[in-house]
């Protein structure tokens, strides 16, 4: 691990926003640990500094931030105010798919950063871009304050752009008929916000 992962670790240990127990993530998967970024973003201080961290690794380019909401919100903002840009966030329609309200928009042709909290499998990442794309706007990179598992770009690679996580950290997960602690009967929590 580098100085700046063990660092950010130690963040989230010290704040107690990396949690331990029986988690339902935003995916669907299982988890036995769960980064709770919320702890961390309640400090303006804190998330001020990983706002400009995350925009400092992706393309000096930029119109607009795009995050998903909730737990994209803060930390878009934190990274389009580094950007000096605007930010702007998705939010889920009846559906369950992100789309723009509250008059947010983007246009064509404007230079878009996607920016997340957590990707797990990069599916709601996806589906945000999904709205970038749609629009005839230009995704020019994705960020996120945590990429858990594998390459992050191996998640985006229809997009073919620059992806930075501050923190890179495996963290085991499991379908719920694979779980092992469905099996021993411990309750699951959600604590994600796929369905605000």
């Amino acid at each position: 691990m580098t100085a700046a992962t063990n660092e950010l670790l130690d963040l989230f240990l010290s704040r107690k926003a990396l949690l331990e127990g029986h988690f339902v993530l935003s995916s669907g998967l299982h988890s036995d640990r769960y980064l709770q970024c919320a702890l961390l973003l309640q400090d303006p201080v804190v998330a001020e500094d990983l706002g400009r961290r995350i925009a400092a690794a992706l393309p000096a380019a930029v119109d607009v931030v795009l995050s998903p909401a909730v737990g994209g919100l803060i930390i878009g903002h934190e990274v389009a105010r580094a950007r000096k840009t605007r930010a702007i966030f998705s939010e889920k329609d009846e559906r369950g798919k992100p789309v723009l309200r509250r008059g947010f928009s983007l246009n064509a042709g404007e230079k878009v950063l996607v920016i997340e909290d957590v990707i797990t499998t990069g599916l709601s990442t996806n589906e945000v871009i999904s709205l970038v794309s749609a629009s005839g706007a230009e995704l020019v990179g994705i960020g996120s304050i945590v990429n858990r598992g594998a390459n992050p770009e191996e998640k985006f690679t229809t997009w073919k752009k620059p992806v930075h996580s501050l923190l890179n950290i495996e963290v085991k997960s499991w379908t719920p008929g694979d779980c092992a602690l469905c099996t021993r009967g411990l309750p699951a929590v959600k604590p994600g916000s796929r369905k605000i």
